[in-house]
């Protein structure tokens, strides 16, 4: 969407994800739809920058546990479109440097996705991809939002051994990831998994793999629901 900034090149997976957008693309973004008038709409910023290995790695958050959405689970930084907001990118922006502390002039917005739904809350939120080129610190900046803030390794993600199918007792099932010291589920981790596959980056997994969702970052919603 943006000219690239200074500073390391946008790696060439961002180009296949570029490309597709708009084509076709993972099944998610059919099966989660939003309705032409969602309750809401919100935006997150998948931020992606170069790592110390040559790699690259990916800014996650752990939102605060005592938030009633979504409390301790892993996420994108991201927040509620505001009026005033031109649009979504300009939110997801907004709320990174609110969440998280990076500065909107330094990332490179290569796409914005189509919107997924999330039915528990009626949001439609629509996925930014970023590119941040030359990367400076993350923070925790308002606590009462998010709790932790890692960059994240994106070989470590897409290495097999830490993905696996997420099972609860309710009959949820979805894909999960295990990195950086973070337990990845629900919409993070099936955004996650749309654009590794769009990337080309994704490895051969099995799915058979369970493992349940751990105490520490069930909300009492899920926990209760049986």
């Amino acid at each position: 969407m943006s000219a690239p900034l200074a500073g390391a090149p946008r790696p060439e997976w961002m180009a296949r994800v570029l490309a597709s957008v708009g084509d076709e693309l993972p099944a998610a973004f059919a099966t989660f739809k939003p309705p032409e008038d969602p309750d809401r709409r919100s935006a997150v910023l998948m931020l992606f920058a170069p790592s110390v290995d040559g790699g690259s790695d990916v800014v996650l958050t752990a939102r605060s546990r005592d938030l009633r959405a979504h409390p301790g689970q892993v996420s994108f930084p991201g927040g509620r479109v505001d009026a005033t907001d031109a649009g979504p990118v300009e939110a997801a922006l907004r709320e990174t440097e609110e969440e998280v502390g990076v500065d909107p002039a330094t990332v490179d917005v290569v796409a914005e996705m189509p919107a997924l739904f999330l039915t528990p809350s009626g949001n439609a939120v629509t996925p930014v991809l970023g590119w941040w080129p030359t990367p400076g610190d993350v923070r925790v900046v308002d606590p009462a939002e998010v709790e932790r803030v890692e960059r994240v390794s994106v070989a470590d993600l897409v290495d097999p051994a830490r993905r696996f199918t997420v099972a609860h007792p309710s009959g949820y099932r979805g894909p999960g990831f295990e990195a950086g010291g973070l337990f990845v589920w629900g919409f993070t981790a099936l955004l996650l998994g749309a654009v590794f596959d769009l990337a080309g980056l994704a490895q051969p997994w099995d799915p058979e793999v369970e493992r349940p969702i751990p105490e520490h970052v069930l909300s009492d919603w899920m926990r209760n629901r049986n």
